[in-house]
Order: structure tokens, then C-alpha cells, then sequence
């Protein structure tokens, strides 16, 4: 199911728009741009909230890498 967005633009620049219709379809050209950017700030934001909640860990403590990769040939 689709929506309407609409939005303003000076006069000018829809008189020079219209004068260009038959070379750029302008719905698609709009709708494109406009999924993709809203993609983009969705990743974005998501990428805020990962960073933040990475930022309330401890982490890990120091050494346990190690002792990981250690354990693990050991058991092969």
C-alpha cells in the first residue's frame, strides 16, 4: 500500500522541473532518493543506539581472549 508525501519547493525551481519532465521522471527519481536516504538514517540511528549500549559494558576482562583461542585448541 502507498502513501502520498508531498512538499514545497519555490516556484521557479517547479516551472524548470516541469520543463524537464520528459527527460526525468521525477515520482521515481523522489521516491528513490527518498526510500534510500530514510534507510539511511535509519542505520544510522541504530548504529547511535548499538554504539551507546556498547558504551554501558565492562567489557571483557583483560587476558580472557587468550585464554579462549587457548581452550579452544585444546580441545580439538
Amino acid at each position: 500500500m502507498s502513501s502520498v508525501i508531498s512538499f514545497k519547493v519555490p516556484k521557479e525551481i517547479k516551472e524548470k522541473a516541469k520543463k524537464l519532465k520528459h527527460y526525468v521522471n521525477w515520482s521515481q527519481e523522489l521516491r528513490d532518493y527518498f526510500i534510500r536516504r530514510v534507510q539511511e538514517v535509519e542505520r544510522d540511528v541504530n548504529m547511535r543506539i548499538i554504539i551507546d549500549e556498547l558504551k554501558k559494558t565492562e567489557g571483557v576482562p583483560r587476558g580472557s581472549a587468550v585464554a579462549s583461542v587457548r581452550e579452544n585448541r585444546d580441545s580439538s
